[in-house]
This record gives structure tokens, C-alpha cells and sequence, in this order.
């Protein structure tokens, strides 16, 4: 896989690209700046980008920024946003276009090797990755029922929450201990609630996760 990098700390940007490198994958940017970022994608697109939420010059929201115009302007490139703190107005923005290939991990969560690298596999074949404590302060946040949402069950809830993580259908089956047939039924049940027909030409899993998260809006 070809990956872009962009983080201003250099201790953080030189560990991910060292345990990249490490599982095969090919750096092919390495910067400090979303300015840089851009430039490097103009000249050669990667498979996908990871992108810290705040970089110079202001450290503001400089990396989510790049990342939504990468959204736009580059759409085959898949994005994984790191943040040191959950910067929850920024989710569902990440999602508003109904695709996947979409991540959003605080920076604690690279020091989980294993899972940091699921995550960028996941994203980059089209999948989101929502960072556990992101979901639980959007649900911690939400203040009522929207888009039919409200209506699900305490377990169909729980499938959705941890589709918002990026979890498979096989996944959500051994944490939550039922059939794969069961989750099967649970998420068309949350589709049928949350009114998203199939052959619509979006992804609904997307699109669900895109509800959950809009419940803090």
C-alpha cells in the first residue's frame, strides 16, 4: 500500500512511518505541514493519507481541512485523521458524502500496533474506523432521537456503535456473542429504520454510521 503522512511531530511521523515500512507498506510522502500534503498529492496520489486534525502554521484545524479537500478533490485516496483530542464537529463532516474509506483515531490509539493497523487496512479497502472514545462522546453528547435513530433497540443500537468503529459483520457477532446471521439481520433491520433502501448507490453502512454520529449535532 502507498501511504502520505502528514504530522508536525517529528517523533510521532518518523514511529509510523518506521512501523509501515516495517509491514511492507510504502511511504511516499513524509510531512510536517498540510500545505506540504497537498503539494505531495498533486504530483503522485497515494492509496491512502494519514493526517493529524492540527498543524502549523496555527494549529488550528489545518489537517481536518486538508483532509475534507482531499475528500473532494481526491476521492480514491482513503484518509485516516489522527487527533490528540476528539474533535467531535469534524466526524460527521468526514462522512457527509456517503463513502467509505474514511478513519478518525485519536493518537493514543497508534501505540496498539495491532489495531492501528487494522484500522489503515480497513479504511484504505473502503471502510471507516471511528476511534471507540469518539463514538462514546458522540452518544454521550446527543441529545435525541434523529433520522429514526432513537427507534432502535438497545442490541440494534449496539450493532451500530460498533459498525461506527469499523468492526465487520464477523467482528460484531463474537463481541456481542450471537450469530453472524443474527448481526446480518440486525443491520438490515437499523437500514430499514433509518430509511436507507438498497441499490440506492451510497453505502448504507456509511450512511448509518453518518446517523449515529449526527445525533450530537
Amino acid at each position: 500500500m502507498r501511504i502520505a503522512i502528514a504530522e508536525d511531530s517529528t517523533l510521532l511521523r518518523e514511529g509510523i512511518v518506521q512501523l509501515l515500512a516495517a509491514e511492507g507498506h510504502e511511504v511516499v510522502a513524509s510531512v510536517a505541514d498540510a500545505e506540504s500534503l497537498m503539494a505531495a498529492l498533486a504530483s503522485d496520489e497515494p492509496d491512502l493519507v494519514i493526517v493529524d486534525v492540527r498543524m502549523p502554521p496555527d494549529f488550528v484545524d489545518e489537517g481536518i481541512r486538508a483532509a475534507l479537500r482531499i475528500r473532494r478533490e481526491h476521492p480514491s485516496v482513503a484518509v485516516l485523521v489522527l487527533s490528540q483530542h476528539v474533535e467531535r464537529r469534524y466526524a460527521s463532516e468526514l462522512l457527509l458524502d456517503g463513502r467509505g474509506g474514511v478513519g478518525y483515531l485519536l493518537k493514543d490509539r497508534v501505540s496498539d500496533i495491532a489495531g492501528f493497523l487494522d484500522a489503515i487496512v480497513r479504511v484504505a479497502e473502503g471502510g471507516v474506523a471511528f476511534d471507540p472514545e469518539v463514538i462514546r462522546r458522540l452518544i454521550a453528547d446527543r441529545s435525541g432521537p434523529d433520522q429514526g435513530v432513537g427507534d432502535l433497540s438497545e442490541r440494534e443500537a449496539a450493532v451500530l456503535e460498533l459498525m461506527a468503529e469499523g468492526h465487520s459483520n464477523a467482528s460484531i457477532a463474537e463481541r456481542l456473542f450471537v450469530s453472524q446471521s443474527g448481526v446480518e439481520k440486525h443491520i438490515n433491520t437499523i437500514f430499514t429504520k433509518l430509511g436507507l433502501a438498497a441499490g440506492s448507490g451510497v453505502n448504507r453502512r456509511v450512511l448509518a454510521v453518518l446517523a449515529h454520529l449526527d445525533q450530537a449535532d
